[in-house]
Formats: structure tokens, sequence, C-alpha cells
């Protein structure tokens, strides 16, 4: 199915290198995508009604306010959380974000121990890494977890590691990891699980509840802009429990109840963790992005991506000289991500020839994930640092597809990739 219609922007084109105007085709999805035609219009129609959030009284900031705790429960509903009352949104700017403020608020000492893999992008590796004792579940050759690694590792701790943190899919090789099955393994081990969505939230069916309270999700993050709001928005679903009564990772107006000349009274989740002034239009684009999602349904997202990324794959694997990362015969489990390398041909320098020559948009190097890239690339540690040091260069090319991309695209793709190969 065709869904451009549905897009902003995409028709607009770009100047090649050599000074003709093309349509681009953009498979950069992974790190930005661009708005929905009804993103725009909602925030257009705010624009007009903008108002401060919680603060001074006005029929604008009101109303401003009014949507803005409304559309918590739309965010609760999204992910089949409205009637729970166990889980809180909070708002942040983007995932990033969103795991530093939980690293901070939810780890006490850097002697707590929290469980994450070889897979995860650097915003879920880092902010652990600063607050806390970190303990990783490798990849195997593929670039895969192995979940009877994470059992193994809970029980080997026997009850020390707190919080259990994962992709739900990577942003590397587009691997859908089974977040229910790992769930109910951590509970099982008295430790919660928390997912980085940022890579799965535009592409499937996110029920956070799950099955039954074994398989439920206890925090889950993600960004707007990678779900058709690049407006500056993210947010945390996490379990109001946890999220209250601590100190916040943020401090200034809008976090507390009172304050006196010696003493502070915090106000409650999701206040407590939204100091400063909120990014009012940026939550509504991505309530409405979420909302239009699911109008056009996962099943037919999904359904339609997995048919150009399936196209993809079979047609790239009859390229010589082409390596492509992954498991590229069970692909069953992979999202719409393609990470690949030209031989004799730079990683950098084949972007760019992508972006110059075709207007065909593409990422290049290790996508901050640099410890999974390195293992997918068969490099060490000590490999990777002496490259470094000797100022070598080591990456990939990522294609990583959206909703509005097309087999007609793909055709694009595959076409100047014969052509790269065979010129080059």
């Amino acid at each position: 199915m065709n869904y451009r219609y549905l897009f902003e922007g995409i028709e607009t084109p770009v100047k090649l290198k050599n000074g003709s105007l093309q349509i681009p085709v953009n498979f950069d999805n992974g790190a930005t995508t661009p708005p929905l035609k009804s993103v725009v219009k909602e925030i257009m129609e705010n624009a007009l009604i903008y108002g401060p959030i919680a603060r001074g009284a006005g029929q604008k900031g009101d109303l401003c306010t009014k949507k803005y705790e409304e559309s918590r429960e739309k965010i609760l509903d999204f992910f089949n959380l409205k009637q729970s009352n166990t889980h809180t949104v909070i708002y942040t700017k983007n995932t990033t974000e969103s795991l530093n403020l939980l690293s901070n608020v939810l780890i006490k000492n850097k002697h707590e121990k929290v469980l994450t893999t070889r897979m995860e992008h650097h915003a879920n590796d880092l902010p652990w890494r600063n607050t806390a004792t970190v303990e990783y579940v490798d990849v195997d050759k593929l670039g895969r977890i192995n979940i009877n690694d994470i059992e193994a590792k809970l029980i080997a701790n026997k009850g020390k590691i707190k919080y259990v943190s994962i992709a739900g899919a990577s942003n590397v090789t587009g691997y859908i990891n089974p977040i229910h099955d790992i769930a109910k393994i951590c509970h099982r081990h008295d430790a919660k699980i928390i997912v980085d969505a940022a890579q799965l939230i535009a592409h499937k069916k996110i029920d956070m509840r799950g099955q039954n309270h074994l398989k439920g999700i206890d925090f889950l993050v993600f960004s707007g802009h990678k779900a058709y709001a690049p407006f500056g928005s993210g947010a945390i679903v996490g379990l109001t429990e946890e999220l209250s009564n601590i100190n916040p990772f943020l401090r200034g107006g809008g976090c507390v109840d009172t304050v006196y000349d010696y003493d502070i009274i915090w106000d409650t989740p999701s206040e407590l963790h939204e100091a400063g002034t909120s990014n009012f239009l940026g939550v509504m684009a991505m309530v409405r992005a979420l909302e239009n999602l699911q109008q056009v349904g996962f099943e037919e997202i999904y359904s339609h991506e997995m048919e150009v990324k399936n196209y993809l794959i079979k047609n790239m694997k009859k390229i010589e000289g082409l390596k492509i990362y992954g498991d590229i015969e069970n692909v069953e489990d992979r999202l719409g991500v393609i990470t690949f390398n030209v031989e004799k041909i730079p990683f950098d320098e084949l972007a760019h020839i992508f972006a110059d020559e075709f207007g065909i948009a593409l990422r290049n190097g290790k996508f901050c994930a640099h410890p999974y890239v390195n293992r997918l690339l068969g490099l060490s540690d000590l490999d990777a640092h002496c490259a470094d040091e000797k100022l070598e260069s080591f990456g990939m090319v990522r294609l990583s597809l959206g909703l509005y991309n097309t087999i007609e695209e793909a055709n694009l793709f595959i076409l100047a990739l014969k052509y790269i190969v065979e010129k080059y």
C-alpha cells in the first residue's frame, strides 16, 4: 500500500551534485521521521490557543492545561493501560532524556545493579554506567540476544539486579526482542523491566499490560521524532509507585508542592519529574501521531514495512561484493532496518554517493551503538581502540524504513546500489 499521502514534506525536491532537482528517497527513518500532515495540522491549531501549562489564570492557559493532562490518558490508552491505575506518563524531550531521568531517580547508589545488553544504543547504556553497576548480556554471532542468558545473569546475581533495561528493537539490525517473555523472566527474579521503545513505537503495537501481570512492562520510553512527530517530545510510561517519594532528576518550577527557606515538599508524579515549562505543542504533536498510527492500524503498518524490507533483502542478497549484517535468511524478527557495506568503498563515502548522486538518504557510522557494531564487524574492543589510535574508521551504512516508503523506492535503491558496485 502507499501511505505517502499522509505525510508532509516527503515530496519536496532536493538538489543533487549535478545540480538537478529530484524527489528524495528517505531511508533514514531510524534517525528521525518526517511529520504526518495530521501532526502539522495539530500544531497549527493548538498554536492559536497556546498558553502556559498549570500556571496563572487565563482561558488559553486553562484550555492548554486541560488538553495536556488529558493527553496522558491517551498515552496510557495507546499502551492498553488506561484502566490499570498502575502507571503514570512523564513527558521529556526524547528517549535519551527519559533514560537519564530513570537512571538518576531509580538508582540509589553505585552499588545497585542493572542488567542490559551489548545490543543497546548508547542512550540505554551510558546513563546506567554513570549511576549503577552494570552487567551485560552479550549477543551471538548474528547479533541476537538469547533470553536464556538474561535469566542466567539474574540467577547468578541472586536477586541483586533491580532493573533489566533492553531495546524493544535494535537500531542497527532491527531485531525485535521478545519483551513480554523477558518481562516474565525479570519478574520471576524480582527485577523490573525497562524497555527502550524508540525503534519499536512506530512499527508494532505495544501492549504494556501483557497477557498477565507477569508479562507486563514496568517502564517504557520513546521519542516522538521516531514516530512522525519531530517536535522535541518524548515520554516515560512507568510504574507510579516506583516514581513516587523520590528526588527528581530536574529541579525548578513545577516539580514542588511547597518551598520553604530550609525545606522542600516535592510534588507527586507526573509533575514531580517535569520541572520547567512544558513542551505543550510537542506533546500534542506526539499524541496526535500515535492516534494517527492507530487509525492506520499496526497490523497494516507492520505488513507493509515487512513487504518492503523483505523485497530489499531478497534483491540485495543477489549483489556480489555486498556485505549485509545480521541474519538475512531468517528475517521474521527484523524490522525494516538493514545495515551493509560494499567492498572497497569506505562506508562514509558510500552513503554520500547515494545522497549526492541519487538523492537517497541513508545513515553511516556506528549509529550510537559502538559495542554492538564492533561485534557485528568482528572487531574486539582492543581492535577498535587500536584503529581509533591510528585514525582508522570502521562502520556501516544503514537503511531504515518508514510507513511512507514504497516498493518503487526500493527499486530505485537497488538500481543505484548495483550502479555503485559496478562503477566504483
